[in-house]
């Protein structure tokens, strides 16, 4: 039984509130529980939540995203990669008891969460390993380069207060939501002779390839995203997946910029007067991920990507990144798997893969959940 001087008071917060909250935060929090991110969701009704201590103290936050069901005033509240809160603590019912009472007082059916919590790594050489091992089919198959005890701790925790993890989405090994597996390179401590020198003979090979080859690469506006998305549809066509419209990068361009100038950068890779590739970065405190990437099949062997890459890696170091998040990667290791590729890729560039607690859902009302999840399922 948690004690009442150990209780946690959790309130509608604004914006300044949220965003003052997360500045504070080592490690940084996702940029998905910003405030902004909810302006980047606009078929989503966003709210800012805090806990606050009993000396009226903020000890944590989230952004929920509120998604109502079809012709039913009920919704599904989903806090990507958040809530951000202490989940070191041993009793996490204190701050999720009172999330789920705000929440189905707000009409939601159901609550989705992807705690931000990591439960194993693999170094880079772990995962070469890995792959090359015709036993290993998935990356949870090889030994990890080390475990965190907590996590598995904190997983069986939570079935135990009636939450339940989200199958992965597909063969792929990515989740339904957000990436489960991600690729990191670890910048706090090491000196940008220290991170070149983690990049694989490859990827060095291939920077300066692109160096000789004279690609430069340049920070974009606004005014460049129609670029960056003439090249982004022709790598969904590429890579086999649906493209996101031009609208979409435009708002979250528009919403990040406004929080915070540099929340979003855009770069782009000029050879012979074209474009070859391009990407965006997010920042948030001293967390940098490159968030989405689209390249040309022309002219490749100049090295666009990588050459794009290391320009957003040095500037992330500049900045100050504690840490360069490459984001989702594919747990499946079977050479047939489309994927495999990107995964070397990332994996070339040093760092470890690094598996996350995944996400997470707690029926508020079951036969509406189920309902739920049979129409996402024939979407």
């Amino acid at each position: 039984m948690t004690s009442a001087a150990a209780r946690l008071h959790l309130r509608p917060v604004s914006r300044a509130e949220h965003l003052a909250f997360a500045d504070s935060r080592r490690p940084s929090p996702s940029h998905l529980q910003l405030p902004s991110w909810g302006d980047v969701k606009p078929d989503w009704r966003a709210e800012s939540l805090g806990w606050f201590d009993g000396e009226g103290r903020m000890a944590g936050s989230a952004l929920v995203l509120l998604r109502a069901l079809p012709r039913v005033k009920r919704y599904l509240a989903y806090l990507p990669e958040g809530p951000v809160i202490d989940w070191h603590d041993p009793e996490p019912e204190r701050w999720l008891d009172p999330l789920l009472a705000h929440l189905k007082g707000r009409g939601a059916f159901a609550v989705k969460m992807g705690p931000p919590v990591v439960v194993r790594r693999w170094s880079a050489e772990a995962v070469k390993e890995a792959i090359a091992d015709p036993a290993a089919r998935r990356l949870r198959d090889a030994p990890p380069t080390s475990e965190e005890p907590g996590a598995l701790a904190l997983a069986e925790r939570l079935r135990r207060l009636g939450w339940r993890q989200a199958a992965d989405g597909g063969e792929d090994g990515f989740a339904a939501g957000q990436p489960r597996y991600v690729f990191q390179v670890p910048f706090a401590g090491r000196s940008l002779d220290d991170i070149r020198g983690g990049l694989n003979q490859q990827w060095r090979r291939n920077v300066k390839k692109a160096e000789k080859a004279g690609v430069k690469v340049v920070r974009g506006g606004y005014e460049d995203l129609p670029a960056f998305y003439t090249l982004y549809t022709e790598t969904a066509g590429r890579d086999r997946f649906l493209p996101r419209p031009l609208a979409y990068f435009q708002r979250m361009w528009t919403a990040l910029t406004a929080e915070h100038p540099d929340r979003m950068r855009l770069y782009l890779a000029h050879h012979d007067g074209e474009v070859l590739a391009a990407a965006t970065m997010l920042t948030v405190g001293d967390h940098v991920w490159y968030s989405y990437g689209a390249s040309t099949g022309r002219r490749r062997e100049v090295q666009p990507n990588n050459a794009i890459q290391w320009r957003m890696m040095c500037d992330a170091h500049e900045t100050g990144a504690a840490v360069y998040d490459f984001r989702g990667i594919t747990d499946t290791l079977e050479e047939s798997n489309h994927l495999l590729g990107l995964l070397r890729f990332k994996v070339g560039a040093g760092g470890e893969a690094v598996e996350y607690l995944g996400e997470w859902d707690f029926p508020l009302n079951r036969l509406l959940h189920k309902a739920f999840d049979v129409y996402m399922a024939r979407r």
